[in-house]
Formats: C-alpha cells, sequence, structure tokens
C-alpha cells in the first residue's frame, strides 16, 4: 500500500488479507497521523492507543496462524462517545458523564470486537447528541478538517472529521435527526442512517428512544455498506430490533446500478431556503444519475412542513425521560450544593444537574417536560406524534411513485464556529431536511455532490427509502459516486487542505498520545 491512510476501507481489508501490511502497522499509521493533526480537529475525546495496537497484534497472530477471519478483521475504527464501551470512557460529550467507565458493551461494539475491528478510540459529539454543530461538546468544539473555522456538523462532528481528516477509515455515529447525515454532508463524506431498528440500541445512551438509530460513518459508499453489514441484524437485547436478515446492501453498493430506478424530488426540501451552490451541485447529482438510467418523478410531502415542529417537541419530551437518571445516586457526576450543611437528596440532584448539564440539554430538558406536563400532554406532544403519523402517511404515498426520495442533505455549507451558537432556532433549521426520516423511522444516506462554488465547501446529497429497503441507498449511492468521482478525477476528499500545514493558533491542545485519557485533559 503506497498511503495506507489514504486507501479505502475495502482496500485496506484487501491488503490486510493479502499480507501487504499487518493490522499494528494500519493502526499504528492511523494513530500517527493523529497525533500530527487532532490537535487541530478534535475529533477524540480519548485515544485508546495501547488498547488498539493489542487488538491489532491479536489479529495478525490469528491470521498467521491461518484462521478464518471476518473480511474487515484488522481495519482500525473509532465510535462516538454515546456508546457504552467496556474498559473505556463514555461520557456522551458531558461533565455529568466524565470519567464514567462502562461495564459493558453496547451490542454493536461487541460486534466490531468480535469481528477484529481495532478501537482507536472515543469521538466527540454534541452533549448526548443535542445539536447540530458539535459545539454544544462540554469538551470543546471540534473543527472542519476543510476549513478549521468551520463546524464539522453535528451532533456527530468528531465521527464525521475522523474520516474526513483520515484518522480513522471509518467511524460509528447515531442520527436522532440527521446526526450521521448532516456531517457527512459538510465534510464531504458518506453517512447512513439505516432503518429505524435495524442496527440494535442497546449500549447506546439515549436521548430519544423513538428516533435513535446508530450508523456507519465512511469515505465511500462501499466502505458503509460493508460496515453496515457488519453492525446490522436482529439483537434479543433490543426490544425495537428488526427481527430479519440485514438487507443485501453490499452486494448493492458493489452492483450500483440505477437503470430504470425512479428518483423523488422532495418538492418541500428543494429551492428556497438551501444555498445557491447546494441546490446547484445537486441538480448535477440528479443530472449524472439521469445519465446512468435513472428516472426522476417530482413528488410532494406536505406534512413536512411541520416535521422540524414536531420533531422539537417529541425529542425533548423523550430526552427529558431519558435524561431523569442522572441524579448523582447511581453513577457519574456528583456535585454537594453551596451552603448547606446536610443536602437532601433533591439538593444534591439539583446542584449535580445544574453543574453537570450545558445549556442546550437544560434548555431541552424544560421544554420536553413542560410538553409532557399535566394540562399540556395533548396539546403539544400528543398533537406532535399525530403529525409524525402524517409525516409517515407523506412517505408511503411518495414510495407508490418512486423508489428512493432525493433532496439536498443540509440547506447550506459548514457555517463558521459560533455564528449559530446563541440562536437555537437557526441551529435546529439544519436539520430541516434530515428530520422526517427519523419520525418515520426510514432509513437515510448522504453522498458527496462536490464543492459549493461561493465557498469551496462540501455538499451533499440525501435519499430516502423505505423501511428495510436499506439496499436502494446503496445502489444509488455508489452509482452516483462513481459517476462524480470519474468527473472529478479522483475522490472529492483529495482536493481538502492538507491539516499538516494548519496554523498554531488554531491548535485546540496537544494531540492525545497513544493513551489520552478524556476530552476534560483536552
Amino acid at each position: 500500500m503506497t498511503d495506507p491512510i489514504r486507501s479505502t476501507a475495502a482496500e485496506m481489508a484487501a491488503a490486510l488479507a493479502a499480507g501487504e501490511i499487518s493490522s499494528v502497522e494500519l493502526t499504528q499509521a492511523h494513530l500517527d497521523r493523529t497525533a500530527a493533526v487532532d490537535g487541530a480537529v478534535h475529533a477524540y475525546l480519548h485515544v485508546d492507543g495501547a488498547g488498539a495496537l493489542d487488538q491489532a497484534k491479536a489479529i495478525d497472530d490469528r491470521r498467521a496462524a491461518g484462521e478464518q477471519l471476518h473480511p474487515m478483521a484488522g481495519v482500525p475504527i473509532a465510535v462516538k462517545d454515546v456508546m457504552a464501551t467496556k474498559g473505556l470512557p463514555t461520557t456522551c460529550g458531558s461533565r455529568i458523564l466524565e470519567g464514567w467507565i462502562p461495564p459493558y458493551d453496547a451490542t454493536l461494539v461487541r460486534r466490531l470486537r468480535e469481528a477484529g475491528l481495532p478501537i482507536l478510540g472515543k469521538l466527540n459529539m454534541d452533549e448526548f447528541a443535542m445539536g447540530s454543530s458539535t459545539e454544544h461538546s462540554a469538551y470543546g468544539p471540534t473543527h472542519n478538517p476543510w476549513d478549521l473555522t468551520r463546524i464539522p456538523g453535528g451532533s456527530g462532528g468528531g465521527s464525521s472529521s475522523v474520516v474526513a481528516s483520515f484518522q480513522a477509515p471509518l467511524a460509528i455515529g447515531t442520527d436522532t435527526g440527521g446526526s450521521i447525515r448532516q456531517p457527512a454532508a459538510v465534510t464531504g463524506t458518506v453517512g447512513t442512517k439505516p432503518t429505524y431498528g435495524g442496527v440494535s440500541r442497546y449500549g447506546l445512551v439515549a436521548l430519544a428512544s423513538s428516533l435513535d438509530q446508530a450508523g456507519p460513518c465512511t469515505r465511500t459508499v462501499l466502505d458503509a455498506a460493508l460496515l453496515h453489514d457488519l453492525i446490522g441484524g436482529h439483537d434479543p437485547l433490543d426490544s425495537t430490533s428488526i427481527d430479519a436478515p440485514v438487507p443485501p446492501v453490499v452486494e448493492a453498493a458493489r452492483r450500483a446500478d440505477v437503470t430504470g430506478m425512479r428518483i423523488g424530488i422532495v418538492k418541500e426540501l428543494t429551492g428556497a431556503g438551501f444555498q445557491a451552490g447546494v441546490q446547484q451541485r445537486f441538480d448535477e447529482a440528479i443530472a449524472a444519475l439521469v445519465a446512468r438510467g435513472a428516472e426522476v418523478v417530482e413528488v410532494s410531502c406536505p406534512n413536512f412542513e411541520y416535521a422540524l415542529a414536531a420533531y422539537y417537541l417529541i425529542l425533548p419530551s423523550e430526552a427529558s425521560s431519558n435524561l431523569a437518571k442522572f441524579d448523582a445516586m447511581r453513577y457519574g457526576l456528583r456535585v454537594l450544593p453551596d451552603g448547606v450543611a446536610d443536602p437532601s437528596a433533591e439538593q444534591v440532584m439539583a446542584a449535580t444537574r445544574d453543574a453537570g448539564f450545558g445549556d442546550e440539554v437544560k434548555r431541552r430538558i424544560i421544554l420536553g417536560t413542560y410538553a409532557l406536563s399535566s394540562g399540556y400532554y395533548d396539546a403539544y406532544y400528543g398533537s406532535a406524534q399525530k403529525v409524525r403519523r402524517l409525516i409517515a402517511d407523506d412517505f408511503a404515498r411518495a414510495f407508490e411513485t418512486a423508489d428512493v426520495l432525493a433532496s439536498p442533505t443540509a440547506p447550506t455549507t459548514a457555517f463558521k464556529l459560533g455564528d449559530k451558537l446563541d440562536d437555537p432556532m437557526a441551529m435546529y433549521l439544519n436539520d430541516i431536511a434530515t428530520i422526517p426520516a427519523n419520525l418515520a423511522g426510514v432509513p437515510g444516506m448522504s453522498v458527496p455532490t462536490g464543492l459549493a462554488p461561493e465557498d469551496g465547501l462540501p455538499t451533499g446529497i440525501q435519499f430516502l427509502a423505505p423501511a428495510t429497503k436499506d439496499e436502494r441507498l446503496y445502489a444509488v449511492g455508489a452509482a452516483l459516486e462513481a459517476a462524480l468521482t470519474e468527473t472529478w478525477g479522483g475522490p472529492l476528499l483529495d482536493r481538502a487542505p492538507d491539516l499538516l500545514l494548519a496554523s498554531a493558533d488554531l491548535r485546540v491542545g496537544a494531540p492525545n498520545s497513544a493513551d489520552a485519557t478524556t476530552g476534560g485533559a483536552r
């Protein structure tokens, strides 16, 4: 391999199987890259260099002994810090969980370990996945590798930026309202939200249980399919897990055939409100698919207009309930109130939650608690659930005439750090195109469409498919990727700036050593 860290995960897997490189060498190359650039990017909250190298060596030993291994064995990966990892800190980007080390693995983490993928570390995120910019992390923001003054999306900005900056070939994110897809769009990467229940949620710290879904963050569609195939499938530990085989996503990605596929352009998710360059690249992407044999139809989903309002009642309500367990009594942070000699449990709880939660988390807990309160439940939460049903009906009608739906993933390219931090509504509008998929439980994928002419920053197209038909996303995504890569003359990320030339004033802390601690030390 001429450049191990810039190869695709599929290429890395092939090189490992052929004996061209060892997993230890590949893992060390990515740790070295992290040491060189993560001080500027701040994708990681915790790097487990020693642990990753131990896992890599074990895979090399098993391969040398002739053992039959998973096809992806030895390819390193990083995971969002919302997933329980036995023996590694899990903070959810919050002070209230600072220093917490879970005694068990999330199901998808266990599947990664069993398949032999060395886990490089845990990735930065908006606190408890509440945000669209990764500026709400208690441990500082993550920076976009294309422009270190810009946001990398959220809440999974660590997951998107670690892939875009070549610190890891694969990452896991979670998507509650677009937190895999929107970061992918603004960093020029691929992000997939599987069908709700298609990947186990056991061991994911819940934000909104009816919306949360883990999925792949990668540089290519095929890499996303390979990772989706690995982590997907039924889990008896998750009552919402779909008891069915993983859709044939790898086969679809390799085939990349859209001949006769009907692509529905969602009228309500294009045009007004979308940055001109984002819309231009979207239109070009659709034209490239038509040239490959796809058909285009326009579909209308009128109730999408109310998706944002419904989402920001349902999510805070579920978050208010889910975050009630952080009470200073069982685990995590405990703060004693000032000036109280013998504080009650309620006083300790109040002091701890005040100190441990950030402003955005408090904002949503208050909103959710109000929406669930007696006298307001039907008017707010109950009404939002009715709107959710109407949105699902819109999807059902649209899929009668289209095989997949398409829209720009995000309304704009990456905005500057700090630009929307004090304007919650402006921040929430970043998810206007991605939220409907979570409300209906359908799968979605974001694929790069090029750079916006106004600012030279990445743009993305979102594809949506009917529930359990995830393979359609991989077929259309891979076809578009092939067409655009041919047009660009190579991968889009090859055109990203060299982070090793980042100016010293943008470095947010010394990069992790092989055994760095959690973000609190950063």
